[in-house]
């Protein structure tokens, strides 16, 4: 699929290979629709998941190489400190991961795409732990 939006500097990145903004955003969605109801995620995530929507589309946006939305409206992504509050354990790292692994196939994500995704995602998320089970 090509965007004609692309800039040189976006292009052959796992953004513009795998549709752009409209498959991002259907990422998001599906994901957070999965973490709502996921009972390991609930006691970590507002009830009103609007706000993590919208960072979680500028962040995947940025992440997988497209405009570096995150980082003009909320500066350097700062992972780990920004997750400090919350206690991500291996438990929720996995369930996170559950969810985005749905997400992914909701949103007909490709190979070699998805599996470059999920283990970057796997990555960070082992990172992001902060409490023991």
């Amino acid at each position: 699929m090509t965007n004609s939006n692309v800039t040189p500097k976006e292009a052959g990145t796992i953004y513009e290979a795998i549709g752009g903004q409209p498959v991002v955003d259907h990422i998001v969605h599906s994901l957070y629709k999965h973490v709502a109801k996921h009972e390991a995620l609930i006691p970590i995530f507002p009830e009103d998941l609007t706000e993590t929507i919208y960072k979680q589309r500028l962040f995947l946006t940025q992440f997988f190489g497209g405009p570096s939305l995150y980082l003009q409206e909320i500066g350097h992504p700062m992972l780990k400190r920004r997750h400090l509050p919350f206690e991500i354990t291996w438990e929720r790292r996995n369930a996170w991961l559950e969810c985005m692994a749905k997400a992914l196939d909701e949103a007909n994500v490709a190979e070699p795409y998805r599996t470059a995704i999920f283990e970057r995602l796997s990555l960070t998320g082992t990172h992001m732990i902060n409490t023991e089970d």
